[in-house]
């Protein structure tokens, strides 16, 4: 167990440490490291931030898609799921229509006014029901992407392209503040859901066994729902929605260590960083100086991966 999460951790540090290296451009590490030089801005501005904000990103949608696939007991379950992310999306919309450029602000409010919504309907007097969680979760996610079809019919010509290249999510380089409190905010709340691993092997298997064993139902799935929520709509806010992450890395990590939640989730965290770190990095460089947006990147690799994982799993996602 310690081995697996130790792997992931150094897999993690070696991507952060090479990844900024690779680009069009070359540059001198040494000279990368002189205020006065040219590659000190391509390495500390235009390639660093880049890769902090993948790998706190990706690490944010992996541990989201483990909580929402135990917490729903859906194999196919990501942090899209519950209309979080199309709520952040409609939001960023209707930034772009209306000329506001405060479009992270607006991803938020929009994730946020969506996390209320569900879990208002989803609350059955105490009981918060995960299967109503689901349904209206998909029903937020289809009126929502009504929402920003209709502004994106109504759009200019430039204003459509916006909308275009943002719901394809991409990795931009950002300021080093803006990834201090994304950290600040990330990390805590992903170290939360870790430590209720024991928690989430218990509802795994089911709810009434997680309860005769003291598990409280209603307070792990507010938990799962709401800090997924807050860690899918904090990275939406700042990427776009990128889609398939949180999918193929923790089924890709359940096949090989396993379904215990206290491997998984930690190593899906640090790989999954890993992961849309490599991705930014090769949609920067395939066909560069074309930059090909890194949800279609990982598009492309999860859709032959669910295949391949469809066929040859065909009992199911779980054992």
């Amino acid at each position: 167990m310690t081995r697996a999460i130790w792997l992931s951790a150094l897999a993690m540090i070696a991507t952060a440490i090479v990844a900024p290296l690779i680009g069009s451009s070359h540059i001198d590490l040494v000279r990368a490291f002189h205020h006065a030089s040219p590659d000190y801005e391509i390495f500390f501005y235009a390639r660093l931030t880049r890769v902090l904000l993948a790998l706190i990103a990706g690490g944010a949608l992996s541990i989201t898609g483990v909580m929402f696939q135990c917490m729903l007991r859906d194999s196919l379950a990501e942090p899209y799921t519950l209309g979080v992310s199309s709520g952040a999306a409609v939001g960023a919309v209707i930034g772009i229509c209306f000329g506001i450029h405060a479009l992270g602000l607006l991803s938020l409010i929009g994730a946020a006014a969506v996390l209320f919504i569900v879990l208002a309907i989803a609350v059955e007097g105490r009981r918060l029901s995960a299967f109503t969680l689901l349904l209206t979760g998909v029903t937020m996610n289809t009126m929502s992407f009504a929402a920003i079809m209709f502004l994106h019919n109504i759009a200019t010509f430039s204003q459509s392209f916006a909308i275009s290249r943002w719901m394809m999510g991409g990795i931009d380089a950002v300021e080093y503040s803006t990834l201090g409190w994304l950290a600040a905010l990330v990390i805590p709340v992903a170290i939360l859901a870790v430590s209720r691993a024991r928690q989430w092997n218990l509802l795994a298997i089911g709810e009434d066994w997680a309860a005769s064993r003291g598990v409280s139902i209603n307070s792990i799935t507010a938990l799962g729902y709401i800090s997924g929520s807050i860690l899918t709509g904090l990275c939406t806010s700042l990427t776009g929605p990128i889609g398939f992450v949180g999918l193929i890395v923790p089924h890709a990590l359940r096949i090989k260590l396993g379904a215990d939640h206290r491997v998984l989730l930690p190593c899906s965290f640090l790989l999954g960083g890993a992961f849309l770190c490599v991705c930014d990095t090769l949609s920067r460089t395939l066909l560069a100086p074309t930059e090909i947006p890194v949800g279609v990147l990982t598009a492309f690799a999860g859709g032959p991966f669910f295949i391949w994982l469809l066929r040859s799993r065909r009992r199911g996602l779980w054992v």
